[in-house]
């Protein structure tokens, strides 16, 4: 048998993780191969723009064969990846878009060299707005890279050129970084994945800063699974980098049944007259309606306050610290708009830091207050698209605009996950961006996956199908307990955040064996049920199944009040978890709903 037909030709390989992984498990395709071919899909594009510096084809092509043979061990054996330029590889000088700066780093940035280990290969720099300071990727001395899907759209930025290699086919991922929002624009002007993990879970070392305390390793990837293989690889703790932190993200997680979603209310809500991307925004609420979930409309007026600080405050002279030497010896070098942006900070004092600093902590209060009401917010990923003729007749305005939902995210210390929706009307991509509580990295991924299924848009401009990945099955580590709830925790009702907030995960739905009954409990609100223990005439019971830190545990427990308990739930399949029980002494006044056997039912029949 001739095993070259049981993987496509190299030419409409669609270069995913999943696609590479399986090519190369056949042992038919050698990553040299796909080197090959990467080079030739980037000739027939002719793009200059893209790249900034490009490893040698020959010199790549060694790369590969240096891999040896296949390594399933490896997660990201022999997959090509492209680097932001502002972001060190050894081997290869980094610029952040300016010649004056560039210097040749001894050796990778952490992020960098976590992926090498995993046996990804960097292939080259790409372009950026200079010094990762621009929403709009034309902010460079080089030729811009043309945007995807539309090349009179701007490509996005600042995270340009890396957007592009992935939304072109040429890689499966690629690194950019993201302060305010370049790892999701672009993200979302050439319909790919982009994923802007906590602050701190990839490690910052060997990364030219923008706003040191702000910034963040980003990813572009071509579906969700794929982004999330390579943040589970670069979440590798760092302890050389002061605002890196240990953060341990589950390696999987399950969306949630009825999660409580924020959006931001009619009158808080940004398109600049663009009908069509509010259009495309409301079918995307109405789809995660129709999935169970609950849409809450909120003012966004204090998010938006916040992002006003990042361009409008003392922001902006930790950017100047950046590049102050530039400024002031060989001010021409700088690009001329990125320097009408950045020069102001030179004029800012440290009494224009610390009030700075007091507005952000005073916003960050009424921020997180609102936060603690919802599993996650749920945002347009721009509020509308600019052309490249857009930038020329103003340099400064659109970029703003585009950062209307992206600015706030890092102040607030939040995560983010950008995912492509169905195209608008008129042909442009589709996004909106998912945003949650640092550390919910998994978790937005899990719920983003479930539209990611819906939209199943071809990613970028590939002309590739959808590819769906598998979801495993969550499950509890050793650190976590598993708790069964059967009332107001559950997902969507009042006292769920009980449980989010002190880092809960939702595993399943199941329901208990039918030795049960279920009370609704006199008082509230918050209106409690009660399950009891039945020997006779029992029922199953609809339970959630919640992991819990350990750590989280006794705090939990102390604020349960009487006739409720933790104690022993026995589930359907015969499992033993730790649940909630009801005294029967509770029971005086309460109403037996047994036979509605759901708690989610009793409240929609009353």
């Amino acid at each position: 048998m001739n095993h070259l037909n049981s993987v496509p030709p190299l030419a409409e390989l669609p270069f995913t993780l999943a696609s590479l992984r399986q090519t190369y498990a056949g042992g038919v395709v050698h990553p040299s191969q796909i080197i090959t071919e990467l080079y030739r899909r980037l000739r027939a594009l002719n793009d200059p723009g893209i790249f900034i510096h490009l490893m040698d084809e020959a010199e790549a092509v060694k790369l590969a064969h240096s891999l040896g043979e296949f390594n399933p061990e490896q997660p990201l054996w022999g997959m090509p990846f492209a680097v932001k330029d502002n972001i060190d590889v050894a081997g290869m000088p980094t610029t952040a878009a300016c010649v004056a700066f560039e210097y040749a780093p001894a050796e990778d940035a952490h992020v960098v060299a976590c992926l090498r280990a995993a046996g990804a290969m960097p292939i080259g720099k790409t372009n950026l707005d200079q010094f990762a300071t621009g929403l709009v990727g034309v902010r460079s001395p080089f030729p811009h890279p043309r945007n995807a899907v539309d090349p009179d759209i701007v490509p996005g930025g600042s995270s340009s050129g890396s957007a592009v290699a992935v939304a072109q086919g040429l890689v499966p991922f690629s690194l950019g970084t993201d302060t305010a929002g370049s790892g999701r624009v672009p993200a979302a002007l050439n319909n790919l994945v982009g994923l802007k993990p906590t602050l701190g879970a990839i490690s910052n070392r060997g990364v030219v800063p923008a706003c040191r305390s702000l910034d963040c390793v980003s990813i572009f990837a071509l579906n969700i699974d794929d982004a999330m293989t390579v943040l589970n690889v670069a979440n590798n703790y760092d302890a050389a980098d002061a605002y890196a932190r240990p953060l341990t993200l589950p390696a999987t997680s399950t969306p949630l049944p009825n999660p409580v979603i924020g959006v931001p209310d009619a009158a808080s809500l940004r398109f600049f007259d663009d009908a069509l991307q509010a259009d495309a925004f409301e079918a995307t609420l109405a789809q995660l309606e129709a999935e169970g979930a609950h849409i809450k409309r909120i003012d966004f007026a204090p998010f938006y306050q916040v992002a006003d600080l990042l361009y409008h405050g003392a922001w902006i002279a930790e950017r100047t610290l950046v590049i102050d030497d530039l400024l002031t010896h060989t001010p021409d070098a700088v690009h001329p708009v990125t320097r009408q942006i950045i020069e102001p900070g030179q004029k800012l004092t440290a009494m224009d830091a610390f009030k700075g600093l007091y507005q952000l902590q005073a916003l960050r209060k009424t921020c997180q207050a609102i936060l603690t009401s919802f599993d996650y917010l749920c945002v347009p990923s721009i509020p509308t698209f600019y052309t490249t003729a857009d930038l020329e007749a103003d340099p400064i305005g659109p970029n703003n605009r585009l950062g209307t939902y992206t600015n706030f995210v890092n102040l607030l210390d939040l995560c983010a996950l950008t995912v492509p929706c169905p195209p608008r009307s008129d042909g442009r991509p589709g996004s909106v961006t998912f945003i949650g509580t640092n550390g919910k990295d998994s978790l937005l991924a899990a719920e983003a996956q479930r539209l990611e299924a819906w939209a199943q848009v071809s990613p970028g401009n590939t002309g590739w199908p959808y590819q769906s990945a598998p979801t495993p099955a969550a499950t509890a580590t050793n650190d976590e307990v598993i708790l069964a709830v059967c009332g107001a925790h559950m997902s969507g009702l009042p006292l769920n955040h009980e449980l989010t907030w002190r880092g809960g995960r939702f595993i399943e739905k199941t329901e208990t064996a039918p030795q049960y009954k279920l009370f609704a409990l006199a008082g509230g609100p918050p209106y409690r049920p009660g399950l009891v223990r039945q020997e006779t005439d029992g029922v199953s019971v609809a339970l959630e199944l919640w992991a819990l830190p350990k750590t989280a545990v006794g705090d939990f427990i102390s604020g349960i009040p009487s006739p409720l308990g933790i104690g022993t739930v026995v589930l359907s399949d015969k499992r033993q978890v730790k649940g909630f029980v009801c005294e029967a002494a509770g029971l005086n006044g309460a109403e037996d709903i047994s036979a509605l056997g759901s708690w989610r039912v009793f409240l929609q029949s009353a």
